[in-house]
């Protein structure tokens, strides 16, 4: 078996005396799509900030295919990057979609998707609009590329951050509860979008409340409790019968 584009072992991340993540292990291989689930509070978002590298790990291992994130200890601040050069090119290859989008406003929706593929990695400026009209096409925006956020709705600035989040071209995909922030009627346009990135193969970690996605999108799902995986396994075997009580009443809470 190959390995895993992304693998995490004993991740520990504490705020002070709260910790938050307790020793988590998971691998996604290429083509995995990971659905995290869990109540308020039990880590998720944690999680995916610690892979990206937003906030850093107390202890653990994160390697993005193979290659291992160094960190060193600093007496006042405890672990840190031990490279800031090796962070920045590990977060253009696990690109982030956040819960309040995060566009730049000034900018106009073409901008905003070319502004790291052009900034970040360099790539000239006429290349990269071509890749971004294309990505902009794929969530159905392409008509929108000379409009500003603001003139947008929610879910549309949702399709948008996915298309920015596509256009450095990322070995992982992170979503932090993408559909949270929507209106109802919104959230609908996003989880197709989402599931049309699935069927083409891209490793996504999806944090998410959308228990329809996790059932009938993911290859796995997790489930975190209190920092700790509490179960974890293919859809249709978790949500058919769980072994977890925890996870019994968690499913019959959202359903």
């Amino acid at each position: 078996m190959s390995s895993p584009t992304l693998s995490i072992k004993k991740l520990h991340k504490s705020f002070a005396e709260n910790e938050v993540l307790k020793g988590i292990d998971l691998d996604a291989y290429k083509g995995d799509v990971i659905s995290i689930l869990g109540a308020s509070g039990s880590g998720k978002s944690t999680l995916l900030r610690c892979v990206n590298l937003l906030e850093i790990p107390t202890s653990g291992e994160i390697r993005v295919n193979d290659e291992l994130i160094e960190m060193k200890q600093d007496k006042k601040r405890g672990a840190i990057p031990a490279s800031m050069q090796q962070v920045e090119r590990i977060r253009s290859r696990l690109a982030m979609v956040f819960q309040g989008f995060n566009l730049w406003s000034h900018l106009t929706v073409l901008e905003n998707v070319i502004e790291a593929p052009v900034h970040v990695l360099g790539v000239p400026k006429k290349e990269a609009i071509v890749k971004a009209e294309a990505f902009l096409e794929r969530v159905g925006l392409y008509d929108r590329k000379d409009y500003y956020p603001g003139q947008l709705s929610g879910g549309q600035q949702q399709r948008v951050a996915i298309a920015r989040a596509l256009a450095v071209e990322p070995e992982v995909m992170l979503f932090d509860e993408p559909t949270s922030a929507l209106d109802p009627e919104l959230v609908g346009d996003v989880l197709n979008v989402m599931q049309g990135l699935a069927e083409e193969g891209r490793t996504m970690l999806v944090v998410t409340h959308e228990m329809a996605f996790a059932r009938d999108v993911s290859s796995k799902v997790v489930f975190l409790h209190e920092g700790l995986v509490e179960e974890s396994g293919k859809p249709d075997v978790i949500f058919n019968n769980p072994s977890s009580e925890r996870f019994k009443k968690f499913i019959s809470s959202v359903y």
